[in-house]
C-alpha cells in the first residue's frame, strides 16, 4: 500500500505542477483559441476534433493543418507566462485571466491580455513600456513559477 501511494504521488505530481503553470480557463489553454492562428493575426477559437495536449494542458485548434504546425514545434506556440495576461505578470507578478481575442506577437513569441470592463491591458502594455514590462514579466514569472 505504501508504495501504491508513493506511485500515485509521483504520477500525479508533475500533472498538478504543469496545470498550476497555465491558465486553463475552460479546459483549455488560452480559452480554447488556436495558438497557432494567432501568428496569423487570427484569433479564433478551437474545434474538439482537432486537439491534443502539451505539458500536460489541452490546446484546440481550428482544423488539422495547424494541429500537425503545432506538433512540429510547440514551444514556438505556447503563449508566455503560461497564458495568463503578460501585463499583470510583468506588472503587479498576478496570474490574472485573459480575453483570448486581445493578444500580442512580439519577437515571435505569443503574449495573450486580459480586456474586460474598460481595462485593456494590451493597451496599458504599450502605453506603460512593453520592453520593460516584458523584462519585469520574465523575472515575475520565474518568481512566480518556483513558488508553485
Amino acid at each position: 500500500m505504501k508504495h501504491l501511494v508513493l506511485f500515485f504521488f509521483i504520477g500525479i505530481t508533475p500533472f498538478l505542477f504543469s496545470q498550476q503553470e497555465y491558465n486553463t480557463q475552460n479546459g483549455f489553454i488560452a480559452n480554447g483559441y488556436d495558438v497557432v492562428e494567432y501568428f496569423n493575426n487570427n484569433p479564433e477559437k478551437g474545434n474538439k476534433n482537432f486537439s491534443t495536449s502539451f505539458n500536460g494542458v489541452k490546446l484546440k485548434f481550428s482544423n488539422k493543418e495547424n494541429l500537425a504546425i503545432f506538433k512540429k514545434s510547440p514551444k514556438k506556440y505556447m503563449p508566455q507566462y503560461g497564458g495568463y495576461c503578460a501585463y499583470a505578470i510583468g506588472k503587479n507578478a498576478e496570474k490574472v485571466t485573459i480575453n483570448p481575442k486581445t493578444f500580442e506577437i512580439r519577437n515571435g513569441k505569443l503574449y495573450l491580455f486580459y480586456n474586460s470592463w474598460g481595462t485593456n491591458t494590451l493597451k496599458l502594455w504599450n502605453k506603460e513600456g512593453a520592453e520593460n514590462l516584458q523584462k519585469k514579466a520574465d523575472q515575475n514569472w520565474k518568481k512566480l513559477l518556483i513558488g508553485n
